[in-house]
């Protein structure tokens, strides 16, 4: 039997949404669009991989779980070991609805994020939702690293010299922060050091506590650390830019309640591929 399609639907009020697991349960209700049940996680994919930078000394290991929903991919990023690749196996052809609640926080993640990308498609944005295509240019991963984390530097708007924490570190974007006039406050749980040598905490808490504005990865999705992070950015009402590969759909759905703008980047994400692709940066209606 054919699943039915999801169509775009209206983005509920950002009110209503407070938490990673109160979206999940807005959506398994069908507040978002179809019910979940009716849909079926077509494909799961499971990646791995490496990079090195030209000029740099850190080696980038990264794992995604990937969801097809549709005509959309989900992703989410995870720690190594989190998630075995039989998950492919276990996983694909599941009930949408089944994954989100039952599967690991990072497949949970994934096909909320393909559900919330099929539902409403990144690429059928426009000036509407205060969406902005950038299109990254074909090249080097170098050079398609620095067009990307310019891209996502581009939506602070910032005083010289204003502390930016940076939960989640990669070496083009503190470049980027310090070209705009910010000073970044790096937080990563698996490096210890910039490739410029700044030192490099693992306490996201003293960093939100010196931060005059955040800019977060959706690996704090996977991580269960956004909602931390969305709350602590709201309560000191300080700008929080999330950049995500993760859950690139479901970062989006925060706007206007703690997150001020994201960097959007659903799959195939940069390092996958040397061709132009498309990035989706979203700005609430007072900027970043």
């Amino acid at each position: 039997m054919t699943q039915p399609t999801p169509t775009p639907t209206p983005t509920p009020a950002a009110s209503t949404v407070t938490t990673v697991d109160g979206l999940i349960a807005a959506v398994l209700a069908g507040e978002h669009g179809p019910l979940p049940s009716a849909l079926v996680a077509t494909s799961v994919f499971w990646i791995h991989h490496g990079t090195r930078l030209a000029g740099g000394d850190t080696t980038y290991l990264n794992q995604y779980v990937l969801v097809r929903l549709g005509g959309s991919f989900g992703g989410c990023a995870f720690e190594a070991g989190e998630i075995a690749p039989s998950i492919c196996r276990d996983s694909s052809g599941t009930p949408l609805d089944v994954l989100l609640r039952e599967a690991p926080r990072p497949l949970r993640i994934a096909a909320l994020d393909a559900y919330l990308s099929e539902t409403r498609p990144h690429r059928a944005a426009g000036a509407a939702d205060a969406a902005e295509a950038v299109t990254l240019p074909a090249g080097t991963p170098e050079v398609r690293a620095k067009a990307r984390d310019a891209a996502i530097a581009g939506l602070l708007d910032i005083e010289q010299g204003a502390r930016v924490g940076l939960i989640g570190v990669v070496n083009p974007l503190v470049a980027a922060i310090r070209e705009r006039g910010g000073e970044p406050l790096p937080c990563d749980f698996n490096l210890k050091a910039t490739q410029w040598g700044d030192p490099v905490t693992d306490d996201m808490h003293e960093v939100l506590d010196r931060a005059e504005a955040v800019v977060a990865t959706g690996m704090t999705l996977s991580n269960g650390s956004f909602d931390t992070i969305l709350e602590r950015c709201r309560s000191r009402g300080i700008p929080l830019i999330v950049y995500a590969q993760s859950g690139s759909a479901v970062a989006r759905a925060f706007l206007g309640s703690g997150v001020t703008a994201v960097s959007a980047e659903p799959f195939p994400f940069s390092q996958f591929s040397a061709e132009e692709t498309t990035l989706y940066r979203y700005r609430t209606a007072g900027g970043a």
